[in-house]
């Protein structure tokens, strides 16, 4: 099996992927339906999932405020909750956006 492509250098360490790498695609990636009906393969929309994971960090934390404003401590903590894993979503995207994936 040859090493080229398959994203580690001689030694077996991991190399880290450049935007050229995701441009080409990456390797062992086979589309069954590659050419047929002129079917594209699919991408990831980071910055759709960027809009999306802002608006409910958003939308989340202010209901969170009025809930515990409001006297509903429960739901409140539930909005809460749920801001953080928005909030971590939008991390982890921003973080593929800068390595290079394009989306």
């Amino acid at each position: 099996m040859s090493e080229q492509g398959s994203g580690h250098d001689p030694a077996g360490r991991r190399q880290r992927r450049t935007r050229a790498d995701y441009e080409r695609g990456l390797p062992g990636y086979h589309d069954p339906t590659a050419g047929f009906a002129g079917s594209t393969p699919g991408r990831s929309a980071l910055t759709l999932r960027a809009v999306l994971a802002t608006f409910g960090l958003l939308v989340c934390a202010v209901g969170a405020v009025i809930s515990f404003r409001v006297g509903l401590p429960w739901f409140g903590v539930v909005l809460t909750v749920l801001a953080v894993v928005a909030l971590v979503d939008l991390v982890w995207i921003l973080y593929r956006k800068r390595r290079g994936e394009p989306g």
